[in-house]
């Protein structure tokens, strides 16, 4: 069986010395991937619970269209969502377009001209800085009137208390949290950090709102930061939640009033949730969501194993080859950008679609400088499907994440070594037959 699989990734491009390489590494991995199995055994008995306590039927499934009064699908896929995420209310939606729009959605909700919006994380993700103003931008919160405040972090990655302290004052409403790093390389944050965090910034000012940027993070944890008093948890359900079936979409879970603001927001007010037409995706959304945890575990898997292939090739890994995880990204600093290119091929080589594609750095709407994507996916843009991209800045970093099975995404990482050996950008050590 071992010589018949061996003979499968030959076929498939990798060659003896790369198959062996990473056969090595991943026989040091099988206890943490024992562990990240027992998690995923357990979110998916609470992913079941919610969707057995929220009865859900066949009738569900059904199709609406036009203005989609009265579909009890979605609204009961909201209360699955809220039920999981142990939060008052929950905005599941096809309408919500990415996780960008969904983030944009709450903040604008939720923030009022005269209002300001902190960051005690440092700067946010590329594509917020149109939505807060930071770059200038038509309809951001800026051009509103709602200021941007921010705290960086400490040279080690913590938190900075007493900038975040300096900076929260009377005009303070809402502060903003993003759980995993972005294109920064950064630490992810685990539940708990982001549970210290909010207590303090409450500490400081009792009525402060306080959002986290959930992508990437969810199931990744038994606990999500709703659970330690965040107001409002915001994804894609591209990533993490949609198991890679969902097509579209994106969530709000959190507090009755936020929900409610959020809802008026996407919609018009005095519409909110009563609108929003299903459009026959409620089966996807239902299945996706009940496999996200399997899903997510193999993501996880897939970023274990990357760690620690390429750290024990000298590369610079955020987070490194033994750390604990907190979300499915793994950052990669190759150096170059010939090593950011062939590393993509790699990926976009081992995908199920468009594997004969050639990816490039452009011109990507939202970003600053040119971005190199690979993503051979099922849906455009599936971040929980094989995938790696990056800003082409130093220290050029790649950022891979995803794969909808393990065995899928070890494939991809493999294959991504096998285009870096191939160039002359990586030389493997020397392992035994």
């Amino acid at each position: 069986m071992d010589e018949e699989l061996k003979q499968i990734y030959l076929t498939l491009g990798i060659s003896p010395a790369v198959y062996r390489y990473g056969e090595d590494v991943l026989r040091a991995l099988r206890p943490r991937f024992d562990a990240i199995d027992r998690t995923a055994e357990y979110n998916q008995a609470k992913v079941l619970a919610a969707m057995r306590s929220n009865r859900v039927s066949a009738a569900h499934f059904a199709a609406t269209t036009g203005y989609g009064y009265n579909d009890e699908g979605r609204d009961n896929l909201e209360r699955v969502y809220a039920s999981v995420f142990h939060t008052e209310a929950a905005l599941v939606r096809p309408q919500i377009t990415c996780g960008t729009h969904a983030l944009a959605v709450a903040l604008s909700a939720n923030l009022l001209p005269g209002d300001e919006l902190l960051s005690p994380v440092g700067a946010p993700y590329d594509t917020l800085e149109e939505v807060i103003g930071i770059r200038e931008s038509k309809c951001s919160l800026r051009e509103y009137g709602v200021t941007y405040a921010q705290a960086d972090l400490l040279p080690d990655g913590g938190f900075d208390y007493e900038a975040i302290r300096s900076r929260i004052n009377e005009r303070t409403r809402l502060v903003t949290i993003q759980r995993s790093k972005g294109y920064a390389t950064r630490p992810t944050f685990s539940v708990k950090q982001i549970g210290e965090l909010i207590a303090f910034c409450r500490s400081v000012k009792p009525d402060v709102k306080v959002m986290v940027d959930n992508c990437y993070g969810e199931f990744v944890e038994t606990v999500e930061p709703s659970d330690c008093g965040a107001d409002m948890v915001v994804g894609s359900l591209i990533k993490n939640p949609g198991g890679g079936l969902a097509p579209i979409g994106g969530y709000i879970c959190g507090t009755r009033e936020c929900v409610d603001r959020c809802a008026y927001r996407l919609s018009a007010p005095g519409l909110g949730q009563e609108v929003g037409a299903s459009l026959g995706l409620m089966p996807a959304l239902y299945q996706g969501f009940f496999l996200a945890p399997t899903v997510t575990a193999g993501a996880l898997k897939g970023a274990i194993f990357a760690a620690n292939l390429y750290e024990k090739l000298g590369f610079a890994c955020v987070p490194n080859a033994s750390e604990e995880r907190h979300d499915i990204i793994q950052a990669v600093t190759l150096g170059s950008r010939e090593a950011m290119e062939a590393f993509c091929l790699g990926i976009q080589a081992a995908a199920p679609v468009d594997s004969y594609v050639t990816p490039v750095p452009w011109a990507m709407p939202g970003y600053d400088s040119e971005v190199i994507m690979a993503a051979g996916a099922f849906i455009q843009g599936s971040s929980i499907e094989l995938s790696a991209d990056g800003p082409i800045r130093p220290p050029y970093a790649v950022y891979f994440q995803g794969g909808l099975t393990w065995q899928h995404a070890k494939l991809g990482i493999l294959m991504s070594l096998q285009k870096l050996t191939e160039a002359g950008l990586v030389r493997l050590p020397h392992t035994e037959e």
